[in-house]
Order: structure tokens, then sequence, then C-alpha cells
């Protein structure tokens, strides 16, 4: 059989166009010879729908433009998922924060297979995830029922994501029935490692069926989530049929009998430079937004972000901003003006000193602005200038922090805050510096310069100021914050490990700073524990560990 895998951008919510999309792809692969085309998990509503599924008329049109689909698949199988509805379920009806939102209806997030313009049969999503960014069972009710459907001689397991994830349940039922394939179609986010782990699975499905395991994954961005594509099949001897490409849109085929390709390899920081450029163009592609402005400082964090821009939207969509205030040092400038002509990019400066000195004078009748007071004065005067520039241009602003500055509070709110979107919120300092040279290495030059590469991190706010001052050493913070947030590891552990004294003040500071987070720009996920809907700390708590 030669099977095609539609591996979709789609928009959340934009029914029309997602149709186009799903049509032209069963167009691609009819003319490609395909007997089957698999499209991922709610190709037609985009993933994560949320609250869309419970706006009133959403689901009527989404049937409606499903119906069309289904009538275009003559001469053709198509595998695509969508929602089921199914009766009532048990709910609160008293008070309308249920009853309005959703109430008593069954919802299934399950995966269709169509063809000769009707539907074949289903397959409900039995595991609804709820940990991490998924929330699942606030929306869909569980599957109850395994089936094998025959279509054209052969007998077809679907699944739908999470069941793919579980070692009993879905697969595990379709497998002891006898299947000549297994296809899962997911929405699976990315986060570093993960393709790896998915490889593994669908390699243990393959043997344990006898039978090819397909797994087809949307491609694209949508708010902090990134899904890196990477479809596959993997036949029982663990050689592989199919290894998509990650991060791109498009239409892929293979043969079931055909001969093997290459496997596909780990994930690395290649990847996450793929991810975070995909994040950035989806977030303003799919939200309309023209161009970004980058306050460029000359240091590391801001010089990846512009280059990530650029790599994203175009040289002539970003404007780049340095705002040398009273200690900013010359070769911050220096650095600044090289990436921007690096990049390619138009550079806006604009001294601050005349406006800090108004907001001191105001200020200084009534209050002492020293200390953290001037040095947060002084970021948030850079924040009402990045904010005027986009505004002015129509652009947006991408927030220059990382994953480190955001876990210890090491920001200021309504300054360096500001923005639409964190490209680098998810990278501890470590991996911003990998990402430089990767950077600097793809492009064959110096984009972000040696000296910026060389000198110790600084805000500049104040004579001298140097990050690791007022920070535990890099080299120590970032593997403390990845064991205490994305390990979530046990505080005897991280006291053995790290120290007492270290471990209480970065777990203070994270603490501390949660309020600053809930204000923060949309993080774009890469680990598996990301700032944003992911991380539900509350502001108010006394555990302190």
């Amino acid at each position: 059989m030669r099977i095609a895998v539609a591996q979709l951008n789609p928009t959340v919510g934009d029914l029309p166009g997602n149709r186009d999309r799903v049509l032209q792809a069963i167009g691609e692969a009819r003319g490609m010879g395909a007997d089957l085309v698999v499209f991922p998990e709610l190709a037609l509503l985009g993933y994560p729908p949320r609250d869309l599924l419970h706006r009133a008329g959403f689901l009527d049109a989404a049937d409606r433009e499903f119906e069309r689909i289904v009538r275009s698949t003559e001469g053709i199988g198509v595998v695509l998922g969508h929602v089921l509805r199914g009766g009532t379920r048990e709910a609160n009806v008293a008070d309308p924060s249920a009853s309005a939102f959703g109430g008593g209806t069954a919802l299934y997030n399950a995966a269709f297979l169509l063809a000769d313009g009707g539907i074949v049969g289903w397959q409900a999503k039995h595991r609804l995830p709820s940990f991490d960014v998924f929330e699942e069972e606030r929306f869909f009710t569980p599957g109850a029922e395994v089936g094998v459907l025959e279509w054209n001689g052969l007998r077809l397991g679907l699944s739908v994501c999470e069941d793919f994830w579980y070692e009993g349940g879905v697969l595990a039922a379709q497998a002891a029935a006898g299947v000549d394939l297994l296809i899962n179609v997911s929405a699976s986010p990315y986060f570093r490692g993960k393709p790896l782990l998915r490889y593994r699975l669908a390699e243990r499905w393959a043997r344990e069926s006898g039978a090819v395991v397909l797994y087809a994954n949307l491609a694209g961005a949508q708010d902090e989530l990134v899904f890196d594509g990477g479809s596959f099949a993997v036949r029982p001897d663990g050689a592989f049929l199919l290894a998509a490409p990650r991060f791109t849109e498009g239409v892929f085929v293979f043969d079931s009998a055909g001969p093997p390709v290459p496997s596909p390899e780990p994930d690395g920081i290649p990847e996450v430079r793929g991810a975070l450029v995909t994040g950035v163009r989806d977030y303003f592609g799919k939200n309309g937004l023209r161009g970004a402005v980058v306050g460029i400082s000359g240091g590391v964090d801001s010089a990846v972000v512009a280059a990530l821009a650029v790599r994203a939207l175009g040289s002539e969509r970003v404007v780049g901003a340095f705002l040398p205030g009273p200690y900013t040092a010359q070769e911050s400038g220096e650095e600044a003006r090289t990436i921007a002509e690096a990049l390619g990019i138009r550079l806006v400066e604009i001294r601050i000193d005349p406006i800090f000195s108004t907001f001191t004078e105001a200020l200084s009748p009534h209050v002492s602005v020293t200390g953290v007071t001037a040095e947060n004065l002084q970021a948030r005067v850079r924040g009402v200038l990045l904010m005027a520039l986009a505004n002015s241009l129509g652009y947006a602003v991408l927030a220059c922090g990382n994953k480190a500055e955001l876990a210890t509070g090491y920001t200021t709110l309504y300054g360096d805050t500001v923005g639409a979107l964190a490209p680098i919120g998810d990278l501890l300092k470590g991996e911003v510096y990998a990402l430089a040279h990767l950077l600097n290495a793809e492009a064959g030059r110096s984009i972000i310069p040696e000296g910026t590469l060389r000198r110790p991190p600084s805000a500049e706010l104040r004579p001298g100021q140097r990050d690791d001052e007022d920070l535990p050493p890099y080299n120590v913070l970032d593997p403390l914050l990845q064991a205490l947030v994305v390990e979530n590891a046990p505080w005897d552990e991280l006291l053995r490990r790290f120290g007492e004294t270290v471990v209480q003040d970065v777990a203070q500071r994270l603490h501390r700073s949660e309020y600053k987070r809930r204000q923060y720009p949309i993080v774009l996920k890469i680990s598996p524990k990301a700032f944003g809907i992911g991380r539900r700390f509350p502001v108010t708590e006394g555990f302190g560990r």
C-alpha cells in the first residue's frame, strides 16, 4: 500500500482555512498515487482548541467543514482527527460557570477513517492527558471501546496521541486482535529529547503487533506550544519506512512494503533553533503581526532573539533598538551595531538618560531614587520606548529574558518583561550560549560577536554591575534550576547536590517571583517543564521549598 502523511500546520479555529489545507493535501496525496492519507490529531480544528470547544456554534461549523471533507474522499482512504459528539454526561447544571461552558455535552477526541464519500469507522481516544500543558479532561469524555477497522482487505488499528504512550489500552488491544497497520494521529508538542521517546515506543508497538506503525504529528506552533512534525513509519524489525522532516509542513509518502530509509537522528540544539524559529514565525503569521521590535543591548540574550527573529520573519520585518543609559558600556553600543549590521536590520538608537533624569527629578521630592528603584526605573523607561516603537510600526515586542532570569525574578516588570512573545524564556543561560554558537556556525560568520560571547553578562543598571554578583554563577544556577523546575527534585536531593545556602536562595527567589511570571509574555516551550500554562504554582503559598 502507498501511504501519505499530511503533516499539516493548522491555525486553531480557522475552520475554512484548515479545511482547504486538508482538501489540498488529499489532492496532493492522490497525485502521488497514495491509497491512504493520514492527518494529525484534530487537524481540522487545530490543537489545542481549548474553550472554543464550548463556544456556541463552533462544533456545528466544524462538522459542516468535516462533511465537506468526507464527500471529497472518492477513490482514497483518509484518516482524520475530529471531534465526535456522543450524547450527554453527568455535569453540574446549577453553577453558570459550568452549565454555560460545556455542561453535560459528551465530546470524544477521535480518529476517523473516511473513504468513498463516507465514514468507515472511528476510534475514540481513551487516555485524556491532563498534565503539564494538557487539559483534555476539561473537554473530552474518554472512549470506552477498542476496535479494528476493516478496509480494502486490511485491518487498521487507529489511535489518538496519548493512547500511544500507555503500555496497555488501545494499541495493546488492537495488536492482540491482529492488525496490518497501526496508525496514531497526534498533536504532540515538542520538547528537547521527545522525538527519541516516540521512536522507542513505536519500535516496541511494531514488534508487539507484527505490523507497521505510522505516527502522524502536527507541525507548526500554537501560542507557546511548538509541534515538530517528524512523522514516521517503522516496521516490526525496527527499520524506518518514513522519517518526515521536523518543523516542516507537507505531504510525505512511503510504501508499506518499500525499502527502509535512514533512521531519524535524535534532536539537539539545531532542533531547538528550529522550534524557536517556528514559534516566532507562526505567532506573528497566524496573528497577523507585521514585524518585531527587539531591544538589543549588546548582550547574548538579545542578540540571539534578534537572530531568531530574522530567521523567522526576514530582516525587513525586524527592528532593533539600542537604548543606552548612564551605565551602558561603550562596548555594548559597538556590539549592538555589529549585530544589527550582521543581521541586516535597522537599529534605532535612543539615549534614556534625559527621560531617566526627568523621572528621577519628579520622584525625588517624594522618594529616594536609588538602588533597585533607580535600576528598575531605567528598565521601565526602556520598556516604554520599546512599546512606543512597536505601536508606531504596528509591530510587537519580543522579550529577551532567559529561563534563569525568569526563574529567579531577575527581571523588571513593565521593563524588560514587556512584549508579546518570549522566544528564549525556556532556555537556561548555557543553552542560550550554545544556540548563539550554532547560529554563528550555520551562518558561516560571526552574527553574534565574539566580544558579546566573552563578556560577563550584565544588566548595566549600575556601575560595574555583573549578573554573577546578583545571582549564583550560571554554571551552578543552570543545573540547579534544571533539577528544581524541570525535574522537580526532592529538597534533600537538592541540598545534597548544591548545598543549603544556594538552594535556599534560589528557591526563595523562585517563589517570590511567581507573580512576575504571571505577567510575562508567552514563553515558547522547548523543555519538559516551561514557565507558562504547564506550570501552575500558586502566587500566594507558604511551603517555600
